[in-house]
């Protein structure tokens, strides 16, 4: 279980700008990522310690460290976008 969470400007704005249908969803995957940070596709190369999920059609990008117990959600993106 995560101890604190943050949020991006740009996943704010984004997630506001998302079809109800969609951001209920969303929110369902986030309670998941905060009971096991460690659900995600692990990232490479400029992307390095972040993790996806996949929420057709939709993409969430998020950093957790371990240390601090913070989850940090970075980005929500429309798959085609990437």
């Amino acid at each position: 279980m995560v101890k604190s969470i943050t949020y991006a400007p740009i996943f704010q704005r984004k997630f506001k700008k998302i079809d109800k249908s969609y951001s209920e969803g969303i929110k369902k995957l986030i309670k998941k990522i905060i009971e096991n940070p460690e659900i995600g596709k692990p990232m490479q190369y400029e992307r390095k310690d972040t993790r996806e999920v996949y929420l057709s059609p939709f993409r969430l990008s998020y950093s957790y460290d371990i240390k601090t117990d913070v989850l940090t959600l970075l980005n929500i993106y429309h798959k085609d976008e990437q």
